[in-house]
């Protein structure tokens, strides 16, 4: 079974090897039928602080890392503007 890949962006590094990422999802409201955003915050492990506040990041389901920890980074999502 295939592994979850969320994506987010940082907003918070201050722990060591931790980012927290604020990961958005939409959905349409079952009565009123109405687009609805919700966010949550998951707490990601990034062994070589790379990842700052801002950026948009892939998080992977992964293994217990600690209480809080169950995501790692795998990479850094590129931005929709780069080329142009």
């Amino acid at each position: 079974m295939p592994k979850r890949q969320l994506q987010g962006i940082v907003v918070s590094d201050k722990p060591d090897k931790t980012v927290v990422v604020d990961v958005e999802r939409r959905f349409t409201h079952p009565l009123f039928k109405k687009t609805v955003r919700r966010t949550k915050k998951y707490q990601a492990h990034d062994p070589e602080n790379q990842y700052k506040v801002g950026d948009r990041v892939v998080i992977q389901e992964s293994r217990p890392i600690s209480k809080s920890k169950r995501w790692i980074v795998v990479g850094q999502e590129a931005p929709a503007n780069a080329a142009g």
